[in-house]
């Protein structure tokens, strides 16, 4: 069941020179909800994420998570930015996967879980590596702790990334394209390990291209074009009917 209000966005815009990325998003997030992102390349959907833990810097809007802004602090009708230590401690509390894993490649599929909560939270190894231990078990992944990156599949690599974001226990998860750029046959477990953290209660917030997750597993679905929400709902009723003539020809290719 969603909670209270995790992720609200009012009137986001963002730029990068001449090109309007995003055109005043607004939208809101509910605690322990999967809030699905679909939309073509280019959309905006993957700079939306990257906004929220203040990757990227709105220019327009505002933008909160927890109730709290990311990346400003207000003082009268003025937004002052952060410093970066602000900044950072802001981020702890969330969790990114991306398309790419990212992984240390120099340490193995424990050490990479472990490194985080030790460096950036100060907690003893011995703690750290309990978790790690029992979150790698969680992924499927309690044979593989002692292997490298380069020994492992991009599916095995994703899940090592996914338990390493859920090492710092975020309060939101953000998932970029998280299958995109695996095997097809590599897509499954790691859809599953998504469902299985969908059931625990995670705040999930996911850019994807996989309708068949959305459908089934989301709560909210939102379809981005052009750098606007177009359409929005609950994932089977977009999906099932869409409204507006820019989702249904979308949904055509993808379905």
């Amino acid at each position: 069941m969603t909670g209270q209000l995790m992720v609200k966005a009012e009137g986001v815009h963002k730029s990068y020179g001449p090109a309007h990325i995003l055109r005043g998003i607004d939208l809101e997030v509910r605690s322990g909800e999967v809030f699905c992102l679909v939309g073509p390349s280019g959309s905006g959907k993957s700079t939306f994420l990257r906004c929220i833990n203040h990757l990227e810097r709105i220019d327009g809007g505002r933008l909160s998570v927890d109730g709290e802004l990311v990346g400003y602090r207000q003082k009268g009708d003025k937004l002052y930015e952060l410093k970066d230590s602000e900044v950072a401690a802001q981020r702890r509390d969330i969790g990114m996967v991306f398309q790419r894993f990212n992984l240390f490649p120099h340490m193995t599929a424990l050490a990479n879980v472990m490194e985080a909560p030790v460096q950036v939270k100060g907690e003893s190894k011995a703690v750290a590596r309990e978790r790690a231990e029992r979150l790698l078990d969680r992924v499927g992944l309690g044979d593989k702790m002692g292997n490298y990156p380069s020994q492992l599949s991009g599916g095995q690599q994703q899940r090592v990334a996914i338990a390493r974001a859920l090492a710092m226990e975020p309060k939101l998860m953000l998932f970029d394209e998280p299958t995109s750029a695996l095997d097809p046959e590599l897509v499954g477990d790691v859809l599953d390990v998504m469902r299985d953290l969908a059931e625990s209660g995670m705040t999930m917030i996911v850019v994807t291209h996989e309708m068949g997750f959305a459908r089934e597993v989301g709560d909210s679905l939102v379809f981005m074009d052009g750098g606007v929400v177009v359409e929005s709902g609950h994932p089977r009723e977009v999906l099932g009917n869409p409204q507006h003539d820019r989702t249904k020809a979308f949904l055509s290719k993808v379905l």
